[in-house]
């Protein structure tokens, strides 16, 4: 394996990087939930190159099931707590410094189920616009009429979701 082709041409480097202070405002959060997420770096600040985001669970269960993505990799980092992760061939618990990678195409998943709050970092690459995808789930989890499965499909579909049986 190689390095990749050059994307900086200049001489003398530049002043480039963006400090994001830990105080900042999660940019999605459910207060009755005590959940939030955090867009620490966007694909389109990171000019497609990867997404990742702190995600924040409260107490109550709450995680996609298994599923996979055609266009990316996921990656999970925990950070606190005690969070399931599905690799494919079940579900393991996770705790503080455990990771895990999912390429295109593996199955995954993630719940907290451990009546606790938990918290992890999850990495797309390359950085697909996620964050629609996740302020859709929002408004559905909000919404007074839950969508026709004919709308949740097409959503899920624009977002490279593909739910599977495990």
């Amino acid at each position: 394996m190689s390095y990749p082709p050059a994307r900086y041409h200049g001489d003398h480097g530049e002043a480039a990087g963006q400090l994001r202070p830990a105080a900042h405002e999660p940019e999605l959060a459910d207060p009755a939930a005590h959940s939030s997420v955090h867009y620490l770096a966007t694909g389109a600040q990171t000019d497609g190159d990867f997404g990742l985001y702190r995600w924040n669970m409260g107490p109550r269960p709450s995680g996609p099931s298994p599923h996979f993505h055609r266009t990316m990799s996921e990656s999970f980092f925990v950070l606190d707590g005690t969070i399931s992760l599905y690799d494919g061939t079940g579900w393991r618990n996770a705790t503080a410094g455990d990771f895990l990678f999912v390429p295109a195409g593996g199955v995954h998943g993630f719940r907290n189920e451990s009546g606790e709050p938990a918290s992890m970092l999850i990495l797309f690459t390359p950085g697909a616009p996620r964050e629609a995808y996740f302020e859709g789930l929002a408004r559905i989890a909000a919404a007074k009429q839950r969508p026709s499965e004919d709308e949740l499909a097409a959503f899920y579909a624009e977002h490279d979701n593909i739910w599977v049986e495990r």
